[in-house]
């Protein structure tokens, strides 16, 4: 029987504590790190926990386990801050409060090529592109774009469409865009452009106003009326925008508004973003593991975690405020003016409204997974599905895509995708095989390996596919997982599948048929046409992939320009490859060395 741990020995620790900032971290009997946090004074902040009372029940719980304490003092409270979250993100204590955020930020992305393509953009950054952001939504950004679209004529297709275009597309005749895959803007001009977007992307749009402004004026004096027409166009279209936008704001202002809301026990932390004097939306985050924390403490929690990873804008309005332990180099204030009421006033509401959404959701997804678990006669409600499904075109660019579903919510950063290879073309069967194979073998062998094992597997497919994947369980060892097969129901519509459940009382081969108002049916409903979009994404990148890449890329001294000119006297590529060598040598700039090059490389 083991031996209880004799109680830390808190107040000789004590006396030796510096003053000076720094990081501490609780330990266990076993030296596990059950908390770490930040201190302006070690002295006065660790003292704190073993010579007050009235702790919150997360912490009081945590004294108790509390057998050790180790300190790192720090040049400044700003260190701490950078070591703390970086200790927190390694060592992932059991009492901090944790934010997870599955999503990336969305930026607005402008490539590094000679004409910048503007895009959407999430994840890692590459060196030779500009970022601009974050930005709180997906739909921030795609508002922006369409906006810069509408008034700078910036591209946003891809390079390889880019470098192949032989005419303008549909974008230049609507006005979306200028067209420089065919030289209808000088590289200057251009440029001109993206400078302007820049400076509105960076929030000075009184400045960018300013340059259109006299960029009208001079095209004007300079009798070029249709340019100094395109540019009062853009000035026009900017000051719409920044009307809507402002409402009665007008500054430039750069503010993030973060609060901290607590229900029934549950934190969520709302931060909105404005831009420039935009207000671009917010975003809610809630703690990764269930702990119960107050408003105060789950906001410098997120503080700490979120601003060692994103640059703090000038001003940050923060409800509760003040806050005792918020880093001195993060610029916290209370509201100052109306407008900045108002937008505290939005965030304070949003949170509320995001812990109602989410409690509803829980008890909706609840109720959904007790309606499949009684509907397929299960012992528990599947908390972990895993679906699979099937992509490609005539055999073409096989995908196969895995979704994952936890406790009645789609978990994305679960998902997987798999390039499917070494098959026939068009045998579903044998790409369900591998990548079946592919997800569990692993499992199989070193058990979860650092992900869960699913409650339940669903197979987008029929009587046929639900075998395959049995067959492949059974050779895993993995013949206890629950699966189904749904199977698409008569004329394919949406409503009518039916489900081929493994293990059925009775013939498990007899369809299973549930009422279109079941609850459990929805979620499977949901989950297999999330894997369906999944897959399909997959397989349309991979098939354009493939197609993008033209055979003349792979010929020597064929560059972006010569092979516009070929495409656009043959028609495109399949013209090129029915062209004799002959033909090829009549096309300026190709020798008959070239040509012979290029019908090698073509056929």
């Amino acid at each position: 029987m083991r031996q209880e741990t004799p109680p830390f020995d808190s107040k000789s620790f004590l006396a030796t504590l510096t003053e000076a900032p720094g990081v501490y971290r609780m330990l266990d009997a076993d030296g596990a790190v059950l908390y770490v946090g930040k201190a302006k004074n070690l002295g006065k902040r660790v003292s704190s926990y073993f010579q007050k009372t009235g702790h919150s029940p997360r912490i009081a719980l945590m004294l108790q386990q509390v057998a050790g304490v180790e300190t790192t003092a720090t040049r400044s409270e700003a260190e701490a801050l950078i070591l703390e979250n970086t200790l927190i993100k390694t060592l992932k204590p059991k009492y901090n409060i944790l934010f997870r955020d599955d999503k990336s930020y969305a930026y607005i992305g402008l490539s590094g090529s000679p004409f910048p393509r503007l895009f959407y953009h999430r994840g890692s950054f590459e060196k030779k592109s500009r970022y601009f952001g974050p930005f709180p939504s997906a739909l921030a950004v795609k508002e922006a774009i369409r906006l810069i679209q509408k008034t700078f004529l910036l591209r946003t297709c891809e390079e390889a469409v880019f470098a192949h275009r032989s005419r303008p597309c549909l974008l230049h005749q609507i006005h979306r865009c200028k067209a420089p895959c065919v030289g209808r803007v000088s590289a200057a001009d251009y440029a001109a452009d993206v400078k302007l977007a820049e400076l509105f992307l960076k929030g000075r749009h009184g400045e960018a106003i300013v340059k259109l402004t006299r960029a009208m004026e001079d095209a004007a004096a300079a009798r070029r009326f249709e340019q100094a027409a395109a540019r009062r166009d853009q000035i026009k279209a900017l000051q719409a925008v920044l009307h809507r936008q402002y409402v009665s704001s007008t500054k430039d202002a750069d503010v993030d508004i973060v609060v901290a809301a607590v229900d029934r026990g549950e934190l969520c932390v709302n931060l909105a973003m404005v831009r420039g004097g935009l207000h671009l939306g917010d975003r809610a985050h809630f703690p990764q593991a269930g702990l119960e924390a107050g408003a105060a403490e789950g906001l410098s929690a997120f503080l700490a975690q979120h601003y060692a990873e994103h640059e703090a804008p000038p001003r940050l309005i923060l409800d509760p405020w003040p806050l005792e332990d918020v880093a001195t180099a993060l610029p916290g204030s209370a509201p100052k003016n109306e407008m900045e009421r108002a937008w505290l006033e939005m965030a304070q509401n949003n949170a509320r409204l995001a812990l109602t959404a989410r409690r509803q959701n829980r008890t909706r997804s609840a109720g959904r997974l007790e309606a499949l678990r009684l509907a397929l006669d299960l012992p528990e409600p599947p908390r972990r599905i895993e679906c699979f499904d099937i992509s490609h075109t005539m055999g073409e660019g096989t995908v196969a895509s895995c979704v994952v579903c936890v406790d009645g919510a789609m978990r994305k950063s679960d998902y997987r995708r798999f390039n499917i290879a070494g098959i026939a073309p068009g045998d579903d069967y044998a790409a369900l095989r591998q990548a079946l194979t592919r997800r569990y073998e692993k499992l199989a062998k070193v058990g979860a390996g650092g992900t869960a094992p699913p409650d339940l597997v669903l197979i987008d497919g029929g009587k046929g596919q639900h075998a395959v994947a049995r067959a492949v369980f059974a050779e895993l060892g993995l013949g206890d997982l629950a699966s189904i097969g749904v199977a698409k129901g008569e004329e394919r519509k949406p409503g009518r599948e039916t489900l081929f459940v493994h293990g059925r009382e009775g013939n498990a081969n007899e369809p299973l048929e549930l009422a279109m108002d079941n609850a459990g049916f929805h979620l499977i409903q949901e989950i297999r046409d999330e894997a369906h979009r999944f897959a399909l994404v997959g397989h349309r990148a991979r098939r354009a992939r493939a197609r993008g890449r033209s055979a003349l890329e792979d010929v020597p001294g064929i560059g972006p320009t010569r092979r516009r000119i070929l495409l656009a006297h043959f028609g495109g590529l399949e013209g090129v490859k029915a062209a004799t060598v002959e033909d090829l040598c009549r096309v300026s700039g190709i020798s008959r060395k070239l040509a012979e090059a290029i019908h090698r490389q073509v056929r």
